[in-house]
């Protein structure tokens, strides 16, 4: 984001102390009733934009941001990371506190509108080599008991999961389960076509091996 200079602008983000100013109404996982962004939606921008940092490829780096800032953009919110102290912060604020990518401070009504969450140092909270190490598991596991062609398409999801969305394969939902099916599997994974035959076994082998029903 370009740097402010002058002119009632500023690219000093509200100090909101965390996660509380945009969090939407507490226990009911949808906004709130001045439309703030709820806590999922807070906590997925969290984890794409982690996502994006720790990319290798450019292009899959991009996609991460692309997706946020898509997920954002929903509820009328952007994000920028500012360095604090020699820590990047991820901030999430209202997209009309900008004009031409900056900040116009006389835009800035309600600072407990935005939220602050650091990206570095001991108190990220999720280990994405954890995670990973875990969906592999599961992966072994399916091989060890059911054969290599299952096996192959546990490790094609986990692939999958590792690549788009760096969370246990238990975790996912419907909807992220059918984009491997319908696209990456088919257009990434190369599966032969005894992997294509039995995929939607596979992926009850897999579920069954980690004790949680298939989305």
């Amino acid at each position: 984001m370009t740097d402010p200079e002058s002119n009632g602008s500023t690219d000093e983000s509200p100090d909101t102390g965390g996660h509380s100013g945009a969090t939407g109404a507490p226990g009911n996982g949808g906004e709130d009733d001045t439309g703030e962004l709820p806590a999922e939606v807070v906590d997925e921008a969290e984890r794409l934009t982690r996502l994006e940092r720790t990319a290798t490829d450019e292009n899959e780096a991009r996609a991460h941001a692309d997706r946020r800032d898509e997920l954002l953009a929903e509820h009328d919110f952007t994000a920028r990371v500012r360095e604090d102290d020699g820590d990047d912060v991820l901030v999430l604020h209202p997209a009309e506190w900008l004009e031409d990518g900056v900040i116009r401070t006389d835009r800035v009504e309600d600072t407990s509108r935005a939220v602050e969450l650091p990206l570095e140092g001991a108190g990220d909270p999720d280990d994405w080599d954890e995670v990973d190490a875990h969906n592999r598991e599961l992966v072994a596991e399916v091989r060890a008991q059911h054969g290599d062609v299952h096996g192959d398409n546990a490790a094609a999801l986990a692939d999958f999961v590792g690549n788009h969305y760096a969370k246990p394969i238990e975790s996912l939902t419907a909807a992220e389960l059918e984009e491997f099916r319908s696209e990456y599997f088919v257009r990434n994974a190369w599966p032969s076509e005894k992997q294509r035959d039995v995929i939607a076994e596979s992926i009850e082998l897999l579920y069954e091996t980690a004790g949680e029903p298939v989305p």
